[in-house]
């Protein structure tokens, strides 16, 4: 789950990292009061989407006095920002931060991530804040330094100040890193973050550290324990179809391709996916309809593809275990009954009662397309998408 930047700021602040004034305006009068009450000089009027690159898109404006800062939010609420993380659609601003300028001196990148690789979390900075961070690792990779945390040790005051040194800070200015980085992580480890990325960290010209802009993505399979942070997802902000996937138990992601995918257990999924575009089509979808999925879920999964309107045919890849091939062909059966889908269908099955389950599609009068191979399988759905 993915929050706004005011939202992340605000649990920021709650663990002590040091972030700029600022409110959230929901239409342009409240944005104007927001400057007044900061100072009526120079405020940041920052559009709330969930995509970076907002800057270069034109949601990031610069307001002189509480009156341009009416007119920016005016002119920013209801705009559809394209940046290069939103594709070409874009988004609908709804809200706007308006923030204190600040005089800056530097801008650097900080950022905890969890590794996966060595099952800690990681410690990120880079001098070359302000950019996007993926194009510094492609091209400078040395401009990044990293230090891994031990979960049952926290962060070391010393990996802290290696790293202000490493990105140029002062003395003064790295133990004000130390503080922050501190705050940094118990933040993550509260709120049970998956990533908490700051870009740019900004030091002041007074020598201050202030986080001036804030990413967090969290753990779903924690937000049980956090009904606070459950509170802040904004589904203005999500695909329609995979909030409607969401309320199934089903793990569905959106595509741009045109073959829709249904798979139980996500590693197949990804080789699915792979397969499909190894017999060069695209897969419209990932959709893992999980390991004991039933009738049920099998039409809502149906129900949810054929939303799509890009999708002209669907591989269904089941290796039937706690979902049994001939309860998979009874779902299949009965959804494409009740729905009418519209679509050619490819099946491909295998596990527990794999006959019997062929066995009911052969029988159902439909015309089903089967295949004993993941290959077969891809080729025929890729011929049949057109």
């Amino acid at each position: 789950m993915k929050i706004h930047e005011y939202q992340a700021k605000a649990i920021l602040a709650r663990h002590g990292v040091p972030v700029p004034r600022g409110e959230v305006a929901f239409n342009a009068t409240e944005a104007g009061e927001i400057a007044r009450r900061l100072g009526g000089h120079i405020v940041v009027v920052k559009a709330q989407i969930h995509a970076g690159g907002r800057g270069k898109g034109g949601g990031v404006k610069l307001a002189r006095s509480s009156d341009e800062a009416e007119s920016l939010a005016r002119a920013m609420i209801g705009m559809t920002l394209v940046t290069h993380q939103t594709g070409p659609e874009g988004r609908v601003v709804s809200r706007v931060l308006v923030e204190e300028g600040l005089a800056m001196d530097r801008e650097l990148y900080l950022s905890v991530v969890l590794d996966r690789s060595s099952g800690k979390p990681v410690l990120m900075a880079s001098a070359a804040g302000g950019m996007d961070i993926e194009e510094v690792a492609a091209h400078t990779p040395e401009k990044i330094v990293r230090a891994y945390i031990e979960p049952g040790v926290g962060v070391v005051a010393f990996q802290a100040r290696a790293i202000g040194f490493a990105i140029g800070l002062t003395g003064p200015q790295v133990n004000k890193l130390v503080k922050l980085v501190a705050a940094l992580y118990d933040a993550f480890v509260a709120a049970d973050a998956s990533m908490i990325e700051i870009n740019p960290l900004v030091v002041t010209a007074a020598g201050d550290l202030l986080a001036l802009d804030a990413k967090m993505n969290f753990d779903d399979n924690a937000l049980y324990r956090h009904q606070d942070i459950r509170d802040l997802r904004d589904l203005g902000e999500e695909d329609p179809l995979e909030i409607e996937a969401s309320k199934f138990s089903l793990n569905y992601i959106h595509l741009d391709g045109n073959i829709g995918c249904m798979v139980n257990g996500a590693g197949l999924a990804m080789a699915t996916m792979d397969i499909i575009k190894l017999a060069g089509g695209e897969p419209a979808n990932f959709l893992d309809v999980g390991g004991g999925a039933n009738a049920e879920q099998i039409k809502n999964a149906f129900r949810i593809l054929m939303s799509d309107k890009n999708v002209k045919a669907v591989l269904i890849n089941i290796f039937g275990g706690i979902l049994r091939c001939d309860v998979l062909a009874q779902g299949v059966i009965g959804a494409v009954r009740e729905l009418g889908v519209p679509v050619p269908i490819v099946i491909r099955m295998e596990g527990t009662n794999v006959d019997e389950g062929k066995r009911l599609l052969r029988e159902s009068g439909m015309n089903f397309s089967t295949a004993d191979s993941m290959d077969e399988a891809a080729t025929k759905v890729v011929q049949l998408a057109g």
